[in-house]
């Protein structure tokens, strides 16, 4: 009679003990598996691939949406930017903005350098481009202003030639300031700690802007610079309307605008996740 006890007993301890034993083996596959699984991003595509609907292009010297000599175009479901229709650049710099303003959020685009860069293009534009955010809307745009108030993710190609390093996905500045580490930094590039890229290969450049907080750069999904508190401030900047350029003031949102600096290049998946504040 007693054995019995104790077997009814036995049975009554691991019956109650298995849902609650089951219940956390759950709990801790659950964990895991979202642990290893991201959650799907919504990305929303800005480019249609087939015109440039939504977007507005502001070249130094002409009056806004003037696309001077085709500067700015869609062929093969890429935006290009080129200059087969310049003799001269003369220092024409161009941006093609977003048609609306962005505070919290990601923004990725694939792109590449092609060809050859514009007749007179500065030596320094050479494989160079950029994707300004936090920008000054291309409405308040000077007619003579060369670059938007803005932070540029500069975008740079290295040569297939030369074994010079030239990182990409780097900071400049114009008219802005940003805070590192703790410390105002009023230089007006610094290079981020990526690979040089060389040739015509595609590169994937995004940025994850977070208000006037923090922001990181990324090349091809590795975070290679990070920096905080992006405002305005210092120079580089020229042709602007003195009053739209408050230095100090912290840049909470803006427009994000691609950049025509004299060497060609295309264009592709141009997509933003908007992001909660």
């Amino acid at each position: 009679m007693k054995t019995l006890a104790i077997i009814f007993s036995s049975l009554l301890f691991i019956y109650s003990c298995t849902p609650s034993q089951n219940n956390e083996q759950q709990a801790q596959e659950t964990a895991d598996t979202t642990a290893t699984t991201p959650q799907e991003e919504e990305w929303i595509s800005l480019f249609n691939g087939e015109d440039l609907s939504g977007w507005h292009v502001k070249i130094r010297g002409h009056e806004l949406d003037d696309n001077y000599n085709n500067t700015f175009r869609v062929e093969d479901g890429m935006m290009k930017v080129r200059y087969d229709q310049y003799d001269d650049f003369a220092q024409q710099y161009g941006h093609i903005f977003y048609e609306k303003p962005y505070s919290h959020y990601k923004f990725r685009v694939e792109y590449r350098f092609v060809g050859e860069q514009a007749p007179q293009g500065e030596g320094w534009a050479w494989r160079n481009s950029g994707i300004m955010v936090h920008g000054q809307s291309p409405e308040s745009m000077g007619l003579e202003q060369d670059f938007p108030i803005s932070i540029e993710v500069q975008l740079l190609g290295g040569s297939e030639e030369s074994e010079d390093e030239r990182t990409t996905c780097n900071l400049c500045t114009p008219g802005t300031n940003v805070v590192m580490d703790g410390e105002l930094v009023t230089q007006h590039c610094i290079n981020s700690t990526s690979e040089t890229l060389r040739g015509d290969q595609w590169v994937t450049a995004e940025v994850v802007v977070m208000g006037d907080s923090v922001i990181h750069h990324l090349v091809n999904g590795d975070t290679v610079l990070t920096y905080q508190q992006p405002q305005m401030g210092g120079g580089t900047v020229s042709g602007h309307d003195e009053s739209v350029k408050i230095d100090g003031q912290l840049l909470k949102e803006g427009y994000i605008s691609l950049q025509s600096e004299s060497h060609p290049v295309d264009f592709r998946k141009i997509e933003i996740l908007p992001l909660e504040e």
